[in-house]
């Protein structure tokens, strides 16, 4: 009777053993995607759709391409899970609305804690330089990642005394549930910034910035 009596303590002993280490291995798991830190990065126009083209005949959505996979390089080795709303020369839909739509359906279904889209600005006069970073007004964490970026672009740029600024019509900050902001890196219609983005390094460069902006962001918590 003894040794029944032992054989049922270990039993239940060794149940307890599995059930416990089954509930951990679920706290852990439910721990980790609660941890992870997801970005979306949206490379702006693309396909039939070139975006802005430069006073040297640069396409926008070329250099918003390139942009935003240096942006992805960087943040995947601080470990920052990247979600990319196209990766290659092409439009999400066939028509504008629909391709928009696309977008902030990418952006809310990501679980992203914030959305930043690189785009490059024009102006009628080829005076306008500087990169800017745009919001939409009724977002507090909005105008937080702007406000880091916008100072993580002077770093580059010392001269540039653009400042952020709210907006509250462009389709993707308005529609998206996720904090989301807009990067215009510079003026396609200024020659010498428009020069400056064609080129690999600095395309590097001002991506680097980006990043340690989102990552300053990130890591406020």
């Amino acid at each position: 009777m003894v040794e029944k009596i032992k054989w049922i303590g270990v039993l239940l002993f060794l149940i307890a053993l599995i059930y416990g280490g089954h509930r951990l291995s679920v706290v852990v798991a439910s721990n980790i995607l609660q941890d992870e830190k997801i970005v979306v990065i949206d490379a702006g126009h693309g396909g039939d759709d070139p975006g802005k083209i430069g006073i040297n005949n640069a396409l926008e959505k070329e250099i918003n391409l390139q942009i935003a996979k240096e942006i992805k390089k960087y943040l995947e080795k601080a470990g920052i899970t990247v979600v990319m709303t196209r990766e290659n020369d092409s439009s999400l839909k066939n028509s504008k609305a629909e391709d928009m739509r696309e977008r902030v359906k990418i952006i809310d279904e990501s679980k992203a804690k914030i959305a930043v889209s690189i785009h490059q600005n024009s102006f009628p006069s080829e005076a306008e330089k500087g990169a800017q970073v745009f919001y939409f007004s009724e977002s507090e964490e909005g105008v937080k990642i702007a406000q880091i970026l916008q100072n993580h672009l002077k770093i580059l740029d010392p001269e540039n005394k653009r400042e952020i600024k709210e907006n509250n019509s462009y389709f993707l900050l308005k529609r998206t549930k996720t904090p989301t902001v807009i990067v215009e890196c510079g003026f396609l219609s200024n020659w010498a910034e428009a020069e400056k983005l064609t080129e690999t390094e600095y395309q590097k460069e001002i991506a680097q910035v980006i990043s340690e902006g989102i990552l300053a962001y990130m890591n406020q918590e």
